[in-house]
C-alpha cells in the first residue's frame, strides 16, 4: 500500500494547488474584508430601522460566511488527510488507505464544484433567477415538451438545492402547459442557470399521435436575473406601463379565484409583457411584476450588448426560434445534445429527471 499512499500524497499535493487557484479565484481576502465591513454595519446604532438594508446585509453576511466556511474546511481536510496518511505511514498501517482515498476523492469533487463559481464572473450570477418556458407551435405536442422541460428544470432545481416559485401557469388546451414563469433562488442560481437561456428541440414519436409517427417540437425558455429591491439600475417609468387586473385562473383558494387579484404589465416601449398570479394580495403581484418586469428589461439590455460584440467582432448568433441550443432525442436512438458546446449525453432519462450538470459545466468553461 506503500504505492498507494505515494499516489495520494501527489494527489493531495495537486488539490492544495487547485485550492490555492480557487481562493485566487474566489477572491477570499476580498471577501473577508467585506464581511468585517458589514458586521460592523451591523452593529452600529439604527441598522435594524432601515429594513430594507438590513435584510440585504444579513442575506449577504449569510451567503458570505456560507462560502469562506466552505473553503477553509476544504483546506483543513487535506490537512487532516495528511496527518492521517503520516499516521498511517509511522504505524507501517495499511488499512487507512481505502478510507484516505475516500476522503480525498470527496475533497476533489468538493473542490471541483467550487471551482465553478470561480467561472461566474457575470455582474449578475450571483443573483437569483426568473424563468419563462413558452410552448412554441404545435400545439398538445408542444404544450407537453414545455411541461416535460419545466419538470426537468424543477428536478435540476432540488438537486442543486435552489428553491422555486411558481409566478405565472397556463395550462394547456388539452395536455401539458402553454407557458410558465417561476422564480429560482439560490447561491450562483441565474450564474448556473443563465445558459439555458435559447430553444429547446424534442425528438420523438407523439403519444398524441394516433399514427405513431415521428413529431419535432420547440420551446423557447427565458432567464433573466432578479434585481434586488436595492439595485436601481434599472428604472421604469410607470406611465409607460399599463397595469391589468384579472381573477387568478390557478388553485390556491376562494379569495384567490373570486377576487381581481392577478395582475399583468405591459411594457409599451419593449412589448414586454409579464403576469403574477400566485399571491393572494394584488399590492404583492404588483410588487412581483415589477421585479420581473426589471429583470426582463435587463436580459434584454444584456442581449442587446451581446448583440452589439458580435457585430463588432462580426459573428451573428441569435437566440430566436429555430436556432435551438440542444436537442433531446428519444427516437429512433437517445440522445441529449448541445450545440454550442458539444456535450452529449445518452442517458436521456437521467437528464430529464435533472442532471444537467454537465451541460451547465461545459457551458461555463466555453465562457
Amino acid at each position: 500500500m506503500i504505492l498507494a499512499f505515494d499516489q495520494y500524497t501527489q494527489r493531495l499535493e495537486e488539490l492544495r494547488k487547485q485550492l490555492a487557484e480557487v481562493g485566487d479565484g474566489l477572491h477570499i481576502d476580498d471577501m473577508e474584508r467585506e464581511l468585517s465591513e458589514l458586521h460592523e454595519e451591523m452593529n452600529a446604532d439604527g441598522f435594524w430601522d432601515n429594513l430594507e438594508r438590513s435584510t440585504h446585509v444579513n442575506k449577504r453576511i449569510s451567503t458570505l460566511e456560507g462560502k469562506i466556511k466552505h473553503y477553509n474546511s476544504l483546506l483543513s481536510a487535506c490537512d487532516d488527510v495528511e496527518t492521517m496518511m503520516e499516521l498511517a505511514s509511522e504505524e507501517n498501517d495499511d488499512s487507512m488507505a481505502e478510507e484516505v482515498g475516500a476522503e480525498i476523492e470527496r475533497i476533489e469533487n468538493e473542490t471541483e464544484a467550487l471551482t465553478l463559481e470561480t467561472l461566474m464572473r457575470g455582474k449578475y450570477d450571483d443573483h437569483d433567477a426568473v424563468l419563462s418556458i413558452h410552448a412554441g407551435a404545435g400545439g398538445t405536442e408542444a404544450q407537453d415538451w414545455a411541461s416535460m422541460l419545466y419538470r426537468m428544470y424543477t428536478r435540476y432545481c432540488e438537486r442543486m438545492g435552489f428553491t422555486v416559485k411558481v409566478l405565472d401557469f397556463l395550462d394547456g388546451d388539452e395536455a401539458g402547459i402553454k407557458s410558465v414563469t417561476f422564480e429560482v433562488s439560490g447561491d450562483h442560481a441565474y450564474g448556473y442557470l443563465r445558459g439555458e437561456k435559447g430553444v429547446h428541440r424534442l425528438v420523438r414519436i407523439s403519444p398524441f399521435d394516433a399514427n405513431a409517427r415521428r413529431h419535432t417540437s420547440f420551446t423557447s425558455l427565458d432567464v433573466a436575473p432578479m434585481l434586488e429591491e436595492m439595485d436601481t439600475e434599472i428604472e421604469i417609468d410607470m406611465k409607460e406601463v399599463r397595469v391589468d387586473t384579472y381573477h387568478s385562473s390557478g388553485a390556491g383558494g376562494q379569495n384567490v379565484n373570486k377576487t381581481s387579484s392577478a395582475v399583468r404589465m405591459t411594457h409599451f416601449p419593449t412589448g414586454i409583457v409579464v403576469s403574477c398570479q400566485t399571491e393572494r394580495d394584488q399590492v404583492q403581484n404588483r410588487a412581483t411584476c415589477i421585479k420581473m418586469l426589471k429583470a426582463k428589461l435587463l436580459e434584454l439590455r444584456e442581449r442587446e450588448r451581446e448583440q452589439e460584440m458580435a457585430d463588432i467582432k462580426g459573428v451573428m448568433k441569435k437566440i430566436e426560434w429555430g436556432s435551438q441550443i440542444r436537442s433531446y432525442v428519444f427516437q429512433p436512438y437517445t440522445m441529449v445534445k448541445d450545440h454550442r458546446t458539444g456535450f452529449e449525453s445518452g442517458n436521456i432519462d437521467d437528464v430529464m429527471n435533472g442532471n444537467l450538470e454537465g451541460f451547465t459545466t461545459s457551458y461555463l468553461k466555453m465562457q
